[in-house]
């Protein structure tokens, strides 16, 4: 149990980390689901992508320094996604990337030039596999409209395929090291997909999720699992959006979570798709997220040929750049008992409060309840004092006429007309003891 404290603690102190989604997708450069919305056939995916996927660029210590620049302390992975494709030198398939143009495991040195910066890994493992021969068709399938393939269905055995899934999983776990969390995606049963119910969709009984847990922890045991086997898992990832406060259990219990969030609307690498966020949206969703008790997870789908594309290299580095001077709001940050004013967020970390602004105010802000909480104040990215103002409330006539009158307790913060020339400014609050 205290390793798997330790895990829980380490996930809360690193709060932001890399999502990275590659495959043979990445070749076809249309997202991670093109094969789904395309229906393509087993032998035109193969001919076209796995005989050309050479991604000659790849080097993960780039991809390791990025991730670090912008103020990432861990990064998950996809071993598989649901192609079927595997990234590491599986011995249960000939689907995987040593037998492509690119020749070797391309999942080990991405282990390795993570953990040289000190960065927690990672694995994201794809319940789904459209490749795998004992994998039913069903509603989400490629071939769901294939009649041949729809009538062979019944030749097609999960239980098979179950085994498959459950020796891949054993490799990941016990060819690595020690692994931070699975990501297992996803269980489809009683699904609606673009606004369509999935027939013949799968949950935990298809993957043996009970005994895959079991399984997963006994090789190890301070691994946390997310939410998608059709089990609970030690904590829940919202996709796409953010929660409007901490995540509870029906029973009020704290949950631990992880929005996981994409640059531009793709998982995987989207050539034409322009959509990007702003580094200042995204930046706002970090924040948003560590108030509420939450981590991010902040997806890139690198290139065929195994780079960050430009656009996704820039936004990296200009979360890094707010990230160099504002981390400590946001590592082993959490929320806040006080309630911010509009337009910002609070978080905490101890006696230390930071006070985010999504929009600047007018001269001053007031924050209630902090009036005999405070005793020094900083804006944190060049460490310069604010000026605080408390109305003493024996002074009536000055109490009635001051901003810090409209609410006892009220603590005033004087600011420039001006906001400073950073994203989110933040000022950070020293609390009495």
């Amino acid at each position: 149990m205290a390793e798997f404290e330790e895990a829980v603690s380490r996930f809360k102190e690193r709060r932001f980390g890399l999502f990275v989604h590659w495959g043979l997708y990445a070749a076809a450069a249309r997202n991670e689901w093109m094969r789904h919305y395309e229906r393509t056939p087993d032998a035109e995916y193969h001919q076209r992508y796995f005989e050309h996927f050479d991604p000659d660029l790849y080097d993960p210590r780039a991809w390791a320094a990025c991730a670090e620049a912008a103020g990432m302390r861990y990064a998950v992975l996809t071993t598989k996604h649901h192609e079927g494709f595997c990234l590491w030198d599986s011995e249960l398939t000939d689907f995987k990337a040593s037998n492509t143009p690119a020749g070797r495991d391309l999942v080990a040195p991405f282990v390795e030039a993570f953990r040289e910066r000190g960065l927690g890994v990672g694995f994201y493992h794809s319940l789904i596999d459209w490749h795998h021969p004992q994998f039913p068709v069903d509603g989400l399938h490629p071939l769901r409209d294939d009649a041949e393939a729809r009538a062979a269905n019944d030749r097609r055995d999960v239980a098979v395929y179950r085994d498959y899934l459950h020796g891949q999983v054993r490799e990941l776990l016990t060819r690595f090291g020690r692994i931070d969390s699975l990501w297992l995606d996803f269980s489809y049963r009683d699904h609606i997909h673009d606004g369509v119910p999935v027939w013949g969709g799968k949950g935990a009984e298809d993957w043996g999720s009970a005994d895959l847990l079991a399984m997963v922890r006994e090789l190890q045991s301070g691994i946390l699992i997310n939410d998608r086997s059709g089990l609970p898992g030690d904590f829940v990832t919202p996709e796409q959006y953010q929660p409007s406060g901490p995540m509870m259990r029906d029973d009020g219990v704290p949950l631990l979570w992880e929005a996981c969030q994409t640059l531009n609307g793709s998982w995987g690498y989207h050539r034409d798709n322009r959509d990007f966020k702003s580094v200042g949206m995204l930046l706002r969703m970090l924040v948003d997220t560590v108030s509420n008790d939450g981590n991010l997870l902040l997806n890139v789908g690198p290139t065929g040929r195994g780079e960050f594309d430009t656009i996704a290299l820039d936004t990296l580095r200009g979360i890094g750049e707010w990230m160099r001077r504002h981390a400590r709001a946001i590592y082993g940050a959490g929320p806040s008992a006080y309630v911010p004013p509009p337009d910002c967020r609070y978080t905490q970390r101890g006696d230390r409060l930071y006070l985010h602004f999504f929009a600047w105010p007018f001269d001053a802000v007031h924050l209630p309840e902090l009036a005999d909480r405070v005793v020094y104040a900083q804006f944190l990215h060049d460490g310069s004092e604010v000026k605080r103002e408390l109305t003493d409330p024996d002074d009536q006539h000055a109490y009635a006429t001051s901003a810090a009158g409209q609410l006892r307790g009220t603590l005033t913060i004087n600011l420039p007309t001006r906001q400073p020339d950073v994203e989110i400014p933040v000022i950070e609050l020293f609390l009495k003891s």
